[in-house]
């Protein structure tokens, strides 16, 4: 008797790459260099070395960056509160 696997219709799946453990650091840290880029840019303006342009466009970058942090954490925090609220 031969024995013969039965292949689902659909597509295999890709290969996976495992997880990045450190994305939360990577993240916070790269969060953490627009804000010191913006802080310099202001800095180099206010002894003037640097451009207002420049300072403008550094706090702008590190003000967006901050939004989107806070509205992810925002997002994280309520997919946690669902799922403690879940009754099993």
């Amino acid at each position: 008797m031969k024995v013969e696997l039965l292949l689902p219709d659909t597509a295999p799946e890709a290969a996976r790459s495992p997880s990045d453990d450190a994305g939360f650091g990577k993240a916070l840290d790269a969060l953490g260099n627009v804000l010191a880029r913006a802080t310099g840019a202001e800095d180099a303006y206010a002894g003037g070395d640097g451009s207002l342009q420049d300072a403008i466009y550094a706090r702008a970058r590190a003000d967006i960056a901050v939004s989107v942090a806070a509205a992810v954490a925002q997002r994280a925090a309520q997919a946690v509160q669902t799922l403690l609220n879940l009754q099993i």
